[in-house]
């Protein structure tokens, strides 16, 4: 992937959009964390790639060698999951498995942290400005990164300069979505979430999320697949620019 440059020098704001855990532990109606509207963006989802490339960034979920804290309750209620990073379960779906450029791997919810911090450029942190101190991703699930072998070889450093911004599409609307959304609003990223390329668990959790996530506004906003892709027409398809 390209080194992705944070601000244009000009007033304007490049857009990074993280394609959140298009897998098949989500994607496949057998699995227990089958997400039923899932298919339903995937042409949404690849219309972003699109529009975006090559600022674009695929995520993945991905269980711990070894959970650790209140993780191990959660896998004891969900062991099939304890699989390793190259399990099937765990790959992108078919339609994004040929994606170029980099994926980032989280034991997480939350896919925010060093790794996307530096893709996004403009001086983030992955903690915002240390409100606790602790960074992000790090070792909360057993001891493994987020993003570990894949996001910082192609990173940028991030820049002094016009803040970028996080676009996220993807699954689950109602987890991952939002926990990475939330993150990154800490950290003082502009969020935008694009409503109709997310699926949750349910219709009824993807609705609730969307209308948690309106809540942090102006730091996340939610947005239509419209909306973003004709910002992205306007500015000549210059990889989700916009004015600042």
């Amino acid at each position: 992937m390209t080194q992705p440059a944070s601000g244009t020098g000009d007033g304007q704001v490049r857009s990074l959009l993280a394609v959140i855990d298009m897998q098949r532990v989500f994607g496949e109606p057998d699995s227990d964390w089958f997400a039923p509207r899932f298919a339903e963006i995937l042409g949404p989802v690849r219309q972003l790639t699109e529009a975006f490339a090559p600022r674009v960034i695929f995520t993945r979920f991905i269980a711990p060698q070894q959970p650790a804290g209140a993780w191990r309750q959660y896998y004891e209620q969900w062991p099939f999951a304890l699989q390793p990073p190259g399990a099937r379960i765990y790959e992108l779906v078919d339609e994004f498995a040929d994606q170029p450029g980099p994926t980032l791997d989280a034991t997480t919810f939350s896919k925010w942290g060093p790794e996307l911090a530096s893709l996004l450029g403009g001086g983030h942190s992955a903690g915002g400005d240390s409100a606790g101190g602790d960074s992000a991703g790090g070792d909360s699930a057993g001891g493994d990164s987020a993003g570990g072998d894949s996001a910082s070889g192609d990173s940028a450093s991030g820049d002094s300069g016009s803040p970028g911004e996080l676009v996220l599409a993807g699954v689950s609307t109602d987890c991952c979505v939002l926990s990475t959304a939330v993150a990154a609003a800490d950290a003082g990223v502009a969020v935008r979430v694009v409503a109709n390329a997310c699926a949750g668990a349910t219709d009824e959790s993807h609705e609730q999320a969307l209308e948690i996530l309106r809540l942090y506004a102006p730091l996340i906003e939610v947005v239509s697949l419209a909306e973003i892709l004709d910002e992205v027409s306007e500015s000549g398809g210059d990889g989700g620019i916009r004015a600042e």
